[in-house]
């Protein structure tokens, strides 16, 4: 039988280890997906890759999965990570989501001068996270930081970690692209674009690289996964 679903799950896995489900995963194995003993499901927990394993009790708020064999090893993101300005709730979600899809390592929410959105809930979007890495077939889940503001986050930056600013005011113009490896961080910009002030600051940065995503200004959103994109066939696992 081929296990189709796949669970992260909080918990070691190994040939004959025990996993034990919470109330919400026994409601969408049993009660969602009509799962029942014997079932097969696919494991992740984001350090000892994917395993198969089967449904060893099934109960309405609770359940036992036994671990049966390994299926695929942890498969490592790059070392990139995606820093972005919050924008709306679903948007947000989106940007989350499409990053752990793509390769993201580490996900940081960034309160910029314009950043248009109230607190971020870290743990909401920690989910998102997880359920797009259990969706696109990953093995590795990026954390999804605690918002921090971009003052801070630049004057407590480790140099030796490269960051892509996306700067909008470069929109039509040619930059070149960023080449060398190593650690990489991408940033990505609120709806209303840098400050002046915060321009200047990244630009006058020596670990800072600026580069336009072409000729049109995009939406938050779109430049995440534009940027995102261009990185991975240039530096990451891509190519």
């Amino acid at each position: 039988m081929n296990a189709k679903i796949r669970l992260y799950v909080e918990h070691p896995l190994g040939v004959g280890q025990s996993v034990p489900l919470d109330k919400g995963q026994a409601h969408y194995l049993f009660g969602v997906m009509r799962q029942s003993v014997g079932g097969q499901v696919l494991l992740f927990n984001g350090t000892d890759g994917e395993w198969r394993a089967e449904i060893a009790h099934a109960g309405k708020r609770a359940g036992t999965l036994h671990c049966v064999e390994q299926t695929r090893p942890l498969q490592m993101p790059p070392d990139v990570w995606l820093l972005f300005a919050p924008i709306k709730k679903a948007r947000t979600d989106f940007i989350v989501e499409k990053a752990a899809e793509m390769g993201a390592a580490r996900i940081v929410p960034v309160m910029t001068e314009f950043t248009n959105s109230g607190r971020v809930q870290r743990d909401r979007l920690q989910a998102h996270a997880v359920e797009a890495a259990e969706q696109c077939g990953g093995t590795f889940v990026p954390e999804v930081a605690e918002a921090v503001k971009f003052d801070r986050l630049l004057d407590g930056w480790d140099t030796s970690r490269k960051i892509m600013f996306c700067d909008e005011a470069l929109a039509g113009a040619t930059s070149e692209l960023p080449m060398q490896p190593g650690p990489w961080a991408i940033l990505i910009g609120p709806e209303g674009g840098f400050s002046d002030r915060e321009r200047g600051k990244l630009h006058r940065a020596e670990f800072t690289d600026a580069v336009t995503l072409g000729p049109r200004i995009l939406r938050a959103d779109t430049a995440a996964v534009a940027a995102l994109t261009i990185w991975q066939q240039k530096l990451g696992d891509w190519g």
